[in-house]
């Protein structure tokens, strides 16, 4: 006993902190790290994204349970989902509203009976182009405008669905990759609970093609800006 009331004396300060820590990540903010290339060009493999946890809900820390409603999510947020479909937690960008009717055309979507407009985008390659050639355009709806990639050798066979009409109380969500994400078109609609947060920046970023080396670029990086260079 006397060890651990030493122990405790010395590193009393360390565990609280270390507690603290922990649940300023579970309830206000957080960093994640992005697996997958579903968002390319705008999230990168590699990057660990500035997570806000109180965009929307006001959560007892280390649960999901919401004891305040603090905004609505919004068309063209990208969020971060704790999805029970995907077993996983996944980054998708918002596209549909409850009520919302959405549509898709060999990759070319509809809202509410609207037809997006898209616009080429001159940039340079990312590297997985080299293998799988991609096209970069800069898909615009209802007022929101991002950078989308469509495959120019495989295509998905869920480039065209619907029309749907999103449910009371759930999000449709597509990856900004469109011919390589698994979203909506794969796990159905997000109900409200499970959105996590919603990111806007890159805190930092290393590039796991050349031994994790620092992509000092994106450091700080708002990512619908970052995207269109």
């Amino acid at each position: 006993m006397r060890m651990l009331a030493r122990l405790w004396r010395e590193y009393k300060s360390l565990v609280a902190f270390i507690v603290l820590m922990v649940l300023f990540r579970s309830a206000i903010a957080d960093w994640n790290v992005v697996p997958s290339g579903s968002m390319l060009p705008t999230i990168r493999e590699g990057d660990r994204i500035l997570v806000d946890k109180m965009a929307y809900d006001l959560r007892i820390p280390l649960t999901h349970i919401a004891i305040a409603h603090l905004h609505d999510p919004q068309r063209g947020d990208i969020v971060t989902i704790d999805s029970s479909a995907a077993h996983e937690l996944i980054v998708k960008r918002l596209i549909g509203l409850p009520g919302d009717i959405v549509a898709m055309r060999d990759n070319v979507l509809y809202v509410n009976n609207v037809r997006a407009s898209y616009q080429p985008l001159v940039r340079a390659p990312l590297p997985g182009d080299i293998v799988s050639p991609g096209d970069y355009l800069t898909e615009r709806f209802e007022g929101v405008a991002h950078v989308v990639r469509l495959s120019e050798v495989a295509p998905s066979p869920r480039r065209s669905f619907g029309p749907v009409t999103v449910p009371a109380g759930e999000y449709l969500m597509l990856g900004d990759n469109r011919d390589d994400s698994a979203d909506s078109r794969y796990f159905g609609f997000f109900p409200r609970e499970e959105l996590m947060g919603r990111t806007r920046r890159v805190a930092f970023s290393l590039d796991p093609d050349h031994y994790y080396e620092p992509r000092f670029d994106r450091f700080g990086a708002r990512l619908d800006a970052v995207a269109a260079r």
